[in-house]
């Protein structure tokens, strides 16, 4: 009778143990989710603000490139006299 209420006991104390775990598990699980939706946020930041200075800078060196060709195309021009009449 002792063993049959001490099996009882044990297996029903394992038994509670159980919930415990598998809530824990899932708290982890939703933090896990969290954080790694929080890591792509951030990177998905640092990558539009990495583009966004390249743009600018490709934008500013083609702007001086072609003011530059401007430049030297009229210093071409400007000595040479309009034949056509």
């Amino acid at each position: 009778m002792r063993t049959a209420l001490l099996s009882i006991l044990l297996l029903t104390a394992g038994s509670m143990a159980v919930p415990a775990q598998v809530k824990q598990d899932m708290k982890n699980a939703g933090e896990d989710t969290k954080d790694a939706a929080k890591a792509g946020a951030e990177n998905t930041e640092n990558g539009t603000k990495k583009a966004a200075r390249a743009t600018k800078h490709g934008v500013k060196k083609g702007t001086h490139k072609t003011a530059t060709a401007t430049e030297k195309g009229a210093d071409k021009v400007a000595g040479k006299t309009d034949t056509a009449k």
